[in-house]
């Protein structure tokens, strides 16, 4: 379970400030990762769609995808004080079939991953927003597997 510290700190200054949790601080950071490399990805598979209601719906996922990580990389900053790097961390096939059962596999990781990180959070925004992601890949890793069913 990581450490009770809001990740958040209004009106505290950095005197009084704890030092941030390891774990917890890895795990956004393999997240913030993980959503960097999907944005990649479904920017890839969009262009290879082969209907554009396909390619919109890749486009739709790959917003979310950028919401993620822009909230990620929020918490990480209010966590650490400061900015965190990313990478890609995982190659998009150039395949679009390799391509969508790749993201669908991918999705269904994160939200396992995601979750174990809500359960762990102390700070009710920290579960909050990483439970929200989890919802939203599980509904990605729906679409993905609908869009394997048609190929």
């Amino acid at each position: 379970m990581y450490s009770n510290q809001p990740y958040y700190f209004p009106y505290y200054n950095d005197f009084y400030r704890s030092a941030p949790d390891t774990q917890l601080l890895n795990d956004i950071q393999k997240a913030i990762n993980a959503e960097y490399s999907a944005i990649s990805c479904y920017e890839k598979l969009a262009s290879m769609a082969p209907t554009q209601d396909t390619r919109d719906k890749i486009i739709e996922i790959q917003k979310d995808e950028k919401r993620h990580f822009e909230e990620f990389i929020r918490i990480f900053m209010n966590l650490a004080d400061r900015q965190p790097t990313y990478q890609i961390i995982e190659e998009c096939p150039d395949n679009y079939s390799a391509g969508i059962d790749f993201a669908f596999k991918d999705e269904q990781e994160a939200v396992d991953f995601y979750l174990d990180i809500a359960d762990k959070a102390q700070d009710r925004t920290i579960k909050d927003r990483f439970r929200r992601a989890a919802s939203d890949e599980q509904n990605h890793a729906v679409w993905f597997l609908f869009f394997l069913s048609v190929k």
